[in-house]
């Protein structure tokens, strides 16, 4: 069945955000500072997960905009040279999720207008690009009611490694016929309150993409973060000035650091005036080796599995050499032969100045790693 003309064109004043950040530690040490998950071809798709971000969201936007530190800007410019320079917002320094989403929507209010702003990480990976799309256009719907529209993921097993969103009532919008009422969010539950959230059938995965209205946005912003809004409304009023080094360079720093969940989405809610429209797509973060792992084709009978090239380590021979072992997930970065003998469900990352070996039951834990290298002093590891 093939779409209708108007599924196939852009959604009328509708822009989107991509917020590129993090080092995605629980990925290290493949994902470092340097170099962060997003821009990484993790599943062998042929794309980073950057540019698959892009090429899904380029079909119903008016414009896409990247927010990513100034040390990424070259390398995802190469990645995606389509980017213009007005469509490249450069932080100088990390201060979360609200201040780069809140300038973005503060610069694209300032260019165009109170318009319609969709917030989607880089970092993600989305199965099915018709029912993603499907599912924006009803968030866009709600949107235009009001409301600060969240997806929530069907959520697939109990997860301990995500939020949560739990939906109420139907939203009563005709364009957004699956839209419900957003009761309230949490944060990573423990393993018997997740098994409880997916039995009751009210609660999702909170996926972190947010759409709205940008005046909805910031007004938001403006009553529970007055200060935060203050410094993002004079940065982006100063943006596509010559004034623009000085007044980031002098406001920026004092900006609060926090989660758009917590400074918007949270205390929104629980006034009302948050929606979530259900996703009927596949969604993962890929929060960790494990997690990635899932996502990826077994080379093996016994279930092994190779970031990279699997053709590589066809029969056995190549870059990982594989005897008695199954449910290994293998990252051969290095140039070095992987040898697995008798192990099984572990997860080796070979690269060429650091090498991890864990176990795919621990690989939560990774982050604890990654504080230990640092205090360690070997900085430029990360």
């Amino acid at each position: 069945m093939t779409s209708s003309p108007a599924a196939l064109a852009p959604i009328p004043d509708f822009y989107a955000i991509v917020p590129a950040g993090g080092a995605g530690t629980r990925l290290w040490p493949l994902s470092r500072q340097s170099a962060p998950k997003f821009l990484h071809d993790l599943t062998g798709a042929g794309q980073t997960l950057l540019q698959a971000t892009f090429a899904r969201l380029a079909p119903l936007a008016a414009s896409c905009v990247l927010v990513t530190g100034e040390k990424h800007v070259a390398a995802c410019r190469q990645q995606l040279p389509q980017l213009g320079d007005a469509d490249v917002l450069a932080e100088p320094s990390p201060r979360d999720s609200m201040a780069a989403i809140g300038l973005a929507a503060a610069v694209l209010q300032q260019r165009h207008g109170d318009v319609i702003v969709g917030s989607f990480a880089a970092d993600q990976i989305i199965n099915s690009k018709r029912a993603f799309e499907a599912t924006v256009r009803e968030a866009v719907a709600a949107a235009r009611e009001g409301y600060v529209v969240t997806i929530g993921i069907a959520a697939s097993r109990p997860s301990v490694a995500f939020g949560y969103v739990q939906s109420g009532a139907p939203l009563g919008v005709a364009d957004a016929p699956t839209a419900l009422h957003a009761v309230g969010f949490t944060e990573k539950p423990d393993a018997a309150t997740a098994r409880a959230y997916v039995a009751s059938g009210d609660y999702r995965w909170n996926a972190g993409m947010f759409i709205t209205r940008t005046s909805v946005l910031l007004g938001h912003l403006a009553e529970q973060r007055p200060a935060l809004h203050a410094g993002l409304i004079e940065i982006a009023a100063a943006w596509d000035t010559p004034a623009r080094s000085e007044v980031m360079a002098r406001v920026w720093p004092g900006l609060e650091r926090i989660a758009i969940d917590h400074a918007i989405a949270e205390p929104v809610a629980a006034a009302g005036g948050v929606a979530v429209v259900p996703g009927t797509f596949a969604w993962d973060d890929i929060g960790d080796f494990n997690s990635l792992a899932g996502l990826l084709p077994a080379i093996d009978e016994r279930g092994n599995k190779v970031v990279g090239d699997p053709a590589a380590c066809s029969g056995g021979v190549g870059d990982v050499i594989r005897i008695e072992a199954g449910g290994t997930v293998v990252v051969p970065n290095s140039g070095r032969v992987i040898s697995l003998l008798g192990v099984d469900d572990l997860v080796v990352v070979d690269t060429p100045d650091a090498l991890l070996i864990t176990t795919r039951a621990r690989a939560q834990q990774l982050k604890d790693v990654v504080d230990a290298v640092r205090e360690s002093g070997f900085e430029e590891l990360l």
